[in-house]
């Protein structure tokens, strides 16, 4: 657009010289707006479509990791590709709750899901009124597999076996840990190493030996509590279920009155059951216990004079029964266990061995609680078992040349 001024009126006209170039550019300026906004609406189309892929690859991750959950969390229930690879898992206390034991099973490589096995477990124990599986879970030694299952794992820690078949056994007076254990093995009951595990580390609540521990100079802590009986067993039992029945019968049997009457006596139980257990191994006949019984105790009272019992019983329990049973990996060795139950007249023990030398019956029991009323301090067999009795050495050996000269040096 052009402005001319006329010099004489004043007057301004005005010369419209370039309105095509106008037009042009409103064009120009129109097309600019559209391609700005078809770039908005691409710009706008294209975060919609990434927007979708990435809902959509969100997804599949979720249903992906939710799906590999489901599948070990099924594996754990159902063991579908459990290995039976064996693991020992034992518990040296009771277990209260099935969450205890499934954080072991957690910890010891046998499931993987343990929050969902806790949750399925509630969830069946209330579904199921028979065969719940919550706790509390006896202490003991489990050899367990991923192969059973969480059912299966827990139903062996509750001690119900899968199998029906039994087998009765039945084991006499004076009986050993190493006799008791070698048995029950042989016959299928349960493995000889958790037996004695158990044995060993697991705490039982049984009065009679809820504060027994396990001590350097003992083989083994149980030793003298495994009551001698007729026992029924399933095969593959469990070890602490198959010791159990042991430690209730003899719970059972041990009374309040024989307590009372240790306390008498001034002894401890423990002391009364290692009486017994010399009592059992030196006499030759239920007959001849309450004499024994009387000689130990006179022996006992007088320490000064008889530091050492002299029963042989004693070193005959770790050279004929424990020293056999020792293996490489063992504590100790028979010499140094013999330091502690040696109880011949060369023994540095004074008055009692360490423990229990044999499992007495509730003869030998009574013999230890009840002795006969014999100031004698010595006694022998001879060969034919007959029990010879002296009040002091020179009538002991007197009787020995008599009797049974055979045993003199």
């Amino acid at each position: 657009m052009d402005f001319k001024q006329d010099g004489k009126s004043g007057t301004k006209d005005i010369y419209f010289s370039n309105q095509n170039d106008a037009a042009e550019q409103r064009a120009e300026r129109t097309h600019a707006r559209s391609n700005a906004t078809a770039k908005k609406r691409k710009k706008k189309k294209s975060s919609g479509v990434g927007s979708t892929y990435l809902f959509f690859i969100i997804v599949i991750v979720v249903s992906m990791v939710v799906s590999i959950y489901a599948i070990l969390c099924m594996n754990d229930i159902l063991a579908i590709t459990k290995t039976k690879s064996t693991v020992t898992v034992s518990f040296t206390q009771q277990v209260a709750t099935s969450d205890d034991a499934i954080d072991a099973f957690a910890d010891n490589g046998l499931i993987k899901c343990k929050n969902f096995c806790k949750f399925f477990i509630k969830m069946r124990n209330k579904l199921i009124s028979s065969n719940k599986l919550e706790g509390p879970y006896d202490a003991g030694v489990y050899y367990l597999n991923g192969k059973m299952g969480l059912e299966g794992m827990l139903t062996t820690l509750k001690g119900q076996v899968t199998s029906s078949e039994t087998v009765t056994l039945t084991f006499p007076e004076g009986y050993t840990v190493p006799e008791i254990i070698n048995k029950l093995s042989e016959n299928d009951v349960c493995d000889k190493q958790a037996l004695i595990s158990v044995i060993q580390t697991t705490d039982f609540n049984y009065e009679l030996v809820a504060d027994l521990q396990a001590s350097d100079t003992i083989p083994y802590r149980l030793e003298g509590y495994l009551f001698p009986d007729t026992y029924e067993f399933f095969i593959d039992e469990s070890a602490s279920s198959t010791i159990k029945k042991f430690l209730e019968n003899g719970n059972e049997k041990y009374t309040e009155k024989y307590k009372k009457r240790a306390k008498e006596l001034g002894y401890t139980d423990y002391e009364i059951i290692t009486i017994a257990s010399i009592i059992q191994k030196e006499a030759a006949n239920d007959d001849q216990m309450k004499t024994i019984s009387a000689i130990i105790h006179n022996r006992l009272d007088d320490t000064v004079n008889f530091p050492t019992l002299g029963c042989q019983s004693t070193s005959d329990y770790i050279t004929n029964k424990v020293a056999p049973s020792l293996t490489s990996t063992s504590a100790h060795t028979s010499e140094y266990y013999m330091t502690y139950y040696n109880t011949n007249n060369n023994s540095t023990v004074v008055g009692l061995p360490s423990g229990p030398i044999c499992n007495p019956g509730k003869k030998a029991i009574q013999a230890a609680l009840y002795p006969s009323k014999s100031t004698a301090k010595f006694f022998f067999h001879d060969n034919k078992g007959v029990l010879y009795t002296a009040k002091d050495y020179a009538e002991f050996k007197s009787k020995v040349a008599k009797y049974a000269p055979y045993l003199e040096p």
